[in-house]
């Protein structure tokens, strides 16, 4: 093994080589957990044969790991997915779905479903597809298909609050819009006010002095304008005692 860039070393040994989905390669010896040599995503990675042994060349800018067997006692590849937290089963191959890095994927077909920011995925199951249900909270909770096909969030909130508040700057209402993964608040005289709001990821508990929505949010109370301190504001009640019922 020669691992060249600002310095060049050269190992032998019975070694295992490593090649990551990403193509991060890695050479292990007996000794243990860490690789005596390695190449984080390189830019190339060739895999050559040669007779009853092989040449692994990882390369990255200047630096280049090369890795030459004189015999392979074994090569395998094999099939890697992400690994995540458990949610429920695929209904259309029957495989499991788990949840990572703010998704769920089905480990066998590989379908992938996006959630929502502060979205829970339940255990309960949707009766017309049969995917998981997810928990979200924009202004008081919605228990939603997964698939935003089937069950589409910003109908669930347009239901709920389109036209709930007026445009603090004129006399319109604050219309529920949607855009990819996410849904806002836009003034119904849009283009000529271009007023919007972000839907925070919280319920409403209050009304703010200035006229729009406190929601408790993960991060604390806060008003629907993200520019108002809140200064003056009096709660009307407990907001804990306000929030809906998630029944």
């Amino acid at each position: 093994m020669t691992d060249r860039g600002d310095r060049t070393r050269t190992h032998r040994g019975r070694v295992v080589v490593l090649i990551k989905p990403d193509d991060t390669t890695l050479v292990h010896d007996a000794d243990g957990y860490q690789p005596v040599a390695w190449l984080t995503r390189p830019e190339s990675v060739v895999v050559e044969g040669d007779g009853d042994g092989f040449t692994v060349t990882a390369r990255d800018g200047s630096r280049r790991l090369r890795v030459v067997a004189e015999e392979a006692t074994a090569c395998r590849a094999l099939p890697v997915t992400e690994a995540g937290v458990p949610v429920g089963t695929c209904p259309d191959d029957g495989g499991p779905l788990v949840r990572s890095r703010g998704d769920v994927v089905c480990l066998d077909c590989e379908t992938r479903w996006g959630l929502p920011a502060g979205a829970s995925v339940t255990d309960a199951t949707c009766d017309d597809c049969g995917l998981p249900k997810i928990r979200v909270e924009r202004g008081e909770p919605f228990h939603l298909c997964l698939d935003p096909a089937c069950d589409p969030m910003e109908d669930a909130v347009s239901d709920r609050f389109d036209r709930a508040w007026d445009c603090p700057d004129c006399e319109g209402d604050l219309r529920v819009r949607s855009a990819p993964g996410r849904v806002y608040l836009g003034c119904e005289n849009y283009p000529d006010c271009e007023t919007t709001f972000s839907f925070p990821a919280g319920v409403v508990v209050d009304e703010c002095d200035c006229g729009l929505p406190v929601f408790e949010t993960a991060a604390g109370l806060g008003c629907l304008d993200g520019s108002c301190s809140l200064d003056g504001y009096t709660a009307s009640g407990d907001a804990e005692a306000q929030r809906p019922n998630d029944a």
